[in-house]
C-alpha cells in the first residue's frame, strides 16, 4: 500500500492490484459472479460491502448526516453528492454546452439532449423518452392515472408542474413578466405569444391567401372566411 506495488493482475483487461483479493474482487465484473445475496428481497452483489449499503434500505438505517441542514443518508455517496447542494459545487461538465452539474446521473441525462438518444420505450404505445420519469408522466396517459389534484378545486393533473401551472389561477400569480411592457403572465406560453406583438413574429400562415398571424387562434378564426362558417 506505501510503496505502490501492484504484483496481481487480472489476465483479462491487465488492470494490476496490490492485494489479491482485490484482485479477486474485480474478476467479478468480468464473470458476473454476485455471490452475496439479501435475504429479504434476493437482490445480489458482487461485493459485501455493497450488500452491507443495500441492506441499509430494509432497515432504515441512515448513519450518515448532514452537518448544515441534518438530512441523513445511508451512505457516504449520497451524502457527498447532497452536500453539493449546499456548497454550490459541479464538479461535472458538459464538453459540448460546458453547463455543469453536481452529480454524473444529471450529466449523463442532459447529454441525451445532445445526442437525441431516447434509451427509454413505452410499451404501450412504443414511443420513446430520454429520461424516466419524461416516461413515467407519459405512462399516465394510457393508464389515466392522475395522481396531483388541485387543493382548492380538486381538479386531477397527471403532473406535478400541470399542477402548479395550474394553481396560479387561484393563487393569482404572474412570474412571467414582458421585458418590454412589463405586461406579467401565469404561463411562459403566454408570455411568447405576448412577446410577438413587440417583436412583429406572425408564424401562423393561411394557406389560401398567405396572410400572416402572430396567434393559432387568430388563424383559426380567419379561416372561417374562407369556408363561409
Amino acid at each position: 500500500m506505501h510503496t505502490g506495488d501492484k504484483a496481481f493482475q487480472c489476465e483479462i483487461c491487465d488492470k494490476w492490484f496490490s492485494r489479491q483479493e482485490n484482485l479477486k474482487i474485480h474478476l467479478r465484473i468480468h464473470t458476473g459472479e454476485k455471490p452475496f445475496k439479501c435475504d429479504i428481497c434476493y437482490a445480489l452483489f458482487s461485493q459485501s460491502g455493497n450488500l452491507k449499503r443495500h441492506m441499509m434500505i430494509h432497515t432504515g438505517e441512515k448513519p450518515f448526516k448532514c452537518d448544515i441542514c441534518d438530512e441523513r443518508f445511508s451512505d457516504s455517496g449520497n451524502l457527498k453528492r447532497h452536500m453539493r447542494m449546499h456548497t454550490g459545487e459541479k464538479p461535472f461538465k458538459c464538453d459540448i454546452c460546458d453547463e455543469r452539474f453536481s452529480d454524473s446521473g444529471s450529466l449523463k441525462r442532459h447529454m441525451r439532449m445532445h445526442t437525441g438518444e431516447k434509451p427509454l420505450k413505452c410499451d404501450l404505445c412504443d414511443e420513446r423518452f430520454s429520461e424516466s420519469g419524461t416516461l413515467k408522466t407519459h405512462i399516465r396517459i394510457h393508464t389515466g392515472e392522475k395522481p396531483f389534484e388541485c387543493e382548492v378545486c380538486d381538479v386531477k393533473f397527471t403532473d406535478s408542474s400541470t399542477l402548479k401551472k395550474h394553481s396560479r389561477i387561484h393563487t393569482g400569480e404572474k412570474p412571467f413578466k414582458c421585458e418590454v411592457c412589463d405586461k406579467r403572465f401565469t404561463r411562459n406560453d403566454s408570455l411568447n405569444i405576448h412577446t410577438r406583438i413587440h417583436n412583429g413574429e406572425q408564424p401562423y400562415k393561411c394557406e389560401v391567401c398567405d396572410k400572416m398571424f402572430s396567434q393559432s387562434g387568430s388563424l383559426k378564426s380567419h379561416i372561417r372566411i374562407h369556408i363561409g362558417e
